[in-house]
């Protein structure tokens, strides 16, 4: 199964195994409840700094638990977690093969080799490259943060910054706190200064690639890399 779920800012593409997953419902039934505690605590959507949520909805709870852990505001997570329980919902419901890709943030748990390929802006890697991953039937979290493509908020200027973790949530607050150091008048210092924040933050993720334009750096350990051809169809090329 392959499809497309638009809901407000969430924009997922899909690929599962599961028929009757009504994950658009279940994504739907998230959002309302922290649109609803947004409400509530409207600083939760503003702050750039991690917040303590005691009472609040899972999801809420998640992002803080992840932003606590990267040093950032709690909404750098949103999308990750997003995927993250879209995710758990259809592993609750059998799936062995999923695939969420929430506009760069991904969640999946794979019983067959994957490629997520790398889109960094006009570096000259994007497109290039991409990260083969073995079968697993333990979730994933692969997230990238970038200073000079999106919408997103970004202190740096990496064209990406990809993270490797056990789950999206982390990765993608990890994505945006090593991404916001990015930065020095060369690309390779921008490189180095990112690494340098990453190895503050190693006990949360299994890898990290960074890129700033033709200048990369990994710290930990990723995927394999391959070459990609852009012409490969989704579900065999993921780009991130």
């Amino acid at each position: 199964m392959k499809e497309n779920i638009r809901i407000k800012e969430t924009r997922i593409k899909l690929v599962t195994d599961i028929e009757n997953h009504n994950l658009q419902d279940f994504i739907l039934r998230e959002r309302l409840l922290l649109e609803e505690y947004i409400r509530r605590k409207p600083y939760f959507l503003t702050s750039l700094e991690p917040l303590s949520v005691k009472k609040g909805p899972a999801i809420a709870k998640i992002m803080a638990k992840a932003a606590l852990i990267s040093g950032v505001g709690p909404m750098a997570a949103v999308a990750g977690t997003i995927s993250e329980l879209s995710l758990h919902h259809l592993i609750d419901k059998g799936s062995k093969h999923t695939i969420i890709d929430n506009g760069g943030d991904i969640a999946f748990i794979n019983n067959r080799k994957i490629t997520i390929g790398l889109y960094a802006g006009d570096s000259p890697l994007s497109g290039e490259i991409g990260f083969q991953f073995k079968t697993s039937r333990k979730p994933k979290g692969v997230c990238t943060s970038s200073g000079t493509i999106g919408h997103s908020i970004s202190f740096g200027r990496a064209d990406a910054v990809t993270v490797f973790a056990d789950r999206a949530s982390v990765a993608d607050a990890l994505a945006t706190s090593i991404a916001n150091a990015a930065n020095g008048k060369k690309d390779n210092e921008a490189v180095e200064n990112a690494l340098e924040k990453a190895e503050d933050l190693r006990d949360h993720f299994n890898g990290v690639l960074v890129v700033v334009g033709e200048n990369a750096g990994i710290i930990g350990r990723i995927p394999r890399l391959v070459k990609t051809d852009k012409k490969v169809t989704i579900g065999e090329l993921w780009e991130v």
